[in-house]
């Protein structure tokens, strides 16, 4: 990966930047480990196959319930603490896991899935940890970067996969056992951020807005509805792929190529996101990404050959890439530091709190609806049509009212 040039401008920024795309690309390799593995190695311990996908939803609720306490400790003890609190839950989260496999226990599983959520909390704010040190002009080229770092990570998470899903008798044991390495490892690059703790105010400092008079403004509404349908809509197809895919007769190692490939796409376009947004404004890079993700859905929906679920998913995480960080660049030029805390908390919050729903809908949708796998893949692509509406018609009302706010 091409090193980031430093001005005397944005120097620090760059650096954190720097730092963050690293632990981007190890820490987040993690995620396609999970979601590849996840939810065949639930649909072998639950003994009902609509929960096939709970470890995976359990996962996004413990993202959700983590999302204010994360938050607050990096307001309160910067973000290298709170970072270092999700690597090692995401550790902890790895060997419950492995734990609850040894066990045959699925309860055991969905507690180290749980613990994982927390990770994935802390690596949710990655994207804000770059924003923080830059200035306006570089903000939406550091996200987009930092983003990037997933490149690496759709690359390591699958091929770890593949080396330890059979490396024990029982099944995907050396998988969960991996996941505590890379946490390990990829804890230690934080101690390279350079990122101040935010100050504490004095009494009579701005105190900002409260979370209410937050969500009234209707730039930040819209920023959160379009990166909850945007992160939701990509969790809900990608979770249910990798049984679509066993399910309609391919291995799991064509599930694992089906998922690089997805995250692959995912984080590619964030090496020129940043540089479309400041050409052609947030507001069209994410219409552009509600729109690609509606065309993921009629891929999907035209057949279950191998090309369709590649094809498919590739449009899903391009989709979920302008989506997303569009979402975030204008969530983060709504909000001021006073407000950073409260703003990204909630923001977080809300954004997994709707990727849970859908994690949850992914497996019931999947495995009980009608009575094929193909089946249930329509129904879960057919339900991606209320959400983008929702977001499609947010985002037009907000570009045809003046912009206040």
């Amino acid at each position: 990966m091409t090193m980031i040039t430093a001005t005397p401008d944005d120097r620090q920024a760059k650096r954190n930047v720097t730092v963050l795309v690293a632990a981007q690309a190890v820490l987040g390799a993690q995620m396609p480990m999970i979601f590849i593995v996840g939810g065949l190695a639930g649909q072998s311990l639950a003994t009902n196959a609509c929960l096939a996908t709970l470890p995976i939803s359990l996962i996004v609720l413990g993202s959700m319930l983590a999302a204010t306490p994360i938050s607050a400790i990096m307001q309160r003890w910067g973000r290298r603490a709170g970072f270092l609190v999700g690597a090692t839950a995401g550790a902890c989260g790895g060997l419950v896991g492995a734990y609850g496999l040894f066990l045959g226990s699925f309860p055991v599983f969905l507690l180290g899935s749980l613990l994982t959520g927390i990770y994935m909390s802390a690596h949710g704010f990655y994207r804000f940890a770059a924003a923080d040190t830059a200035s306006d002009a570089f903000r939406p080229k550091a996200i987009s970067y930092v983003m990037a770092g997933g490149l690496a990570a759709a690359i390591i998470g699958p091929q770890i996969v593949k080396m330890t899903s059979t490396a024990y008798v029982i099944p995907f044991l050396g998988t969960y056992l991996a996941v505590i390495a890379v946490n390990v490892i990829g804890s230690v690059l934080f101690f390279f951020l350079d990122i101040p703790t935010p100050p504490k105010p004095a009494a009579d400092a701005p105190k900002g807005r409260s979370r209410l008079e937050m969500l009234k403004t209707p730039r930040i509404a819209v920023a959160i509805i379009c990166a909850m349908v945007s992160y939701a809509l990509m969790n809900l197809v990608m979770t249910s792929t990798p049984l679509a895919v066993v399910g309609c007769g391919f291995s799991a190692n064509d599930a694992a190529d089906v998922v690089t490939s997805h995250v692959l796409a995912m984080y590619i376009p964030s090496f020129f996101t940043g540089q479309l947004i400041a050409r052609f404004g947030v507001e069209k890079i994410v219409a552009l990404g509600l729109a690609i993700l509606a065309a993921a859905g009629v891929v999907a929906l035209q057949g279950v050959e191998l090309g369709n679920f590649f094809v498919a998913l590739i449009l899903l995480g391009i989709g979920w890439n302008f989506g997303f960080i569009g979402a975030t660049t204008m969530l983060a030029d709504s909000h001021d530091v006073s407000e950073r805390g409260r703003m990204q908390g909630l923001n977080d919050l809300l954004v997994f709190g709707g990727v849970t729903f859908a994690s949850l809908a992914s497996g019931g949708l999947m495995n009980c609806s009608g009575g094929s796998p193909v089946d249930g893949w329509t129904a879960v692509n057919i339900a991606m049509v209320p959400l983008l509406t929702l977001a499609g018609g947010a985002l037009l009302w907000l570009t045809m009212r003046p912009r206040t706010a």
